[in-house]
């Protein structure tokens, strides 16, 4: 069986850099896949992407290396297992509100004794070996997102639950659920009550010997992220750089035609 370079960076003490899949194509996926991240995850919760997509942009991301995760849409087990028999190396889960719902989660990720994930690797078991079965626990990673008030205030509970490799914070709606509307959405918090709370998440997390992951608006947010002890953060997803880049393009044309346009008019003579 292959091994899960999620981890791999983890034993060195590295730290993970994780990309994000929101546009349901095999190609977009193949593009990403080569950049150099660490992993990449299909988001099935927000992301304009269906199951049977998310099939193909699996295998397209094969030949790259990079591990792939899939940020399930809701704790639910069979699209869990199914993601998981496609090819995932790990799974984010939203909303995981409490200790019981942890449990649940991790019970659906693993197989028996550890849970009760049942035992069909139809594309994965192609993907990263016959053995796949017999490693399958030690190998993939399982996420519970933090992003209530409830969650964050059954974070030592949540945190402490066996077979859970980590938590993700989802910083938009941890905003939301701690202050309402008070803030603006979005990512890349920077009000000074959010951003204890994010490193209040991170801290807790290492004190019960997890790992922590964090979605940001930008690479800059990341590194700084990383500085405080993250050890996964998401930089960007393709609906980003793609708007992005053809905003960048766009824009760069229209001002050096703009001057072009000036000197044309400027020789033009006019008439017949």
């Amino acid at each position: 069986m292959k091994l899960n370079n999620i981890k791999t960076r983890w034993n060195e003490n590295k730290t993970v850099l994780n990309g994000w899949l929101s546009i349901g194509n095999a190609f977009s996926a193949e593009i990403m896949a080569q950049q150099g991240y660490d992993s990449l995850t299909i988001d099935l919760q927000h992301g304009f992407v269906g199951y049977d997509e998310a099939k193909t942009m699996l295998q397209a991301m094969r030949a790259s290396g990079v591990a792939p995760m899939v940020r399930v849409p809701w704790l639910e087990p069979g699209i869990i297992m199914k993601a998981l028999d496609a090819g995932a190396w790990g799974v984010i889960c939203p909303m995981v509100n409490t200790a019981e719902q942890a449990q649940q989660l991790v019970s659906f990720v693993r197989y028996p004794p550890s849970g009760s994930r049942s035992f069909g690797p139809t594309r994965v078991s192609i993907a990263e070996g016959a053995d796949y079965g017999q490693y399958a626990d030690d190998h993939v990673v399982c996420f519970a997102m933090i992003e209530t008030a409830e969650a964050f205030n059954n974070l030592e509970a949540i945190v402490a639950t066996p077979g859970l490799d980590g938590v993700y914070i989802g910083p938009a709606d941890l905003t939301l659920g701690l202050t309402g509307r008070k803030y603006r959405t979005g990512f890349d918090r920077d009000e000074p009550e959010i951003v204890d709370a994010i490193k209040h998440i991170v801290d807790v997390a290492h004190r019960a010997g997890k790992k922590a992951g964090l979605h940001n608006g930008s690479a800059a947010y990341a590194a700084k992220a990383a500085e405080w002890g993250f050890d996964l953060v998401t930089v960007s997803n393709d609906v980003q750089l793609l708007r992005s880049a053809a905003t960048a393009s766009i824009q760069q044309f229209r001002e050096l035609n703009e001057g072009q346009s000036v000197d044309k008019r400027s020789t033009q003579t006019g008439g017949y």
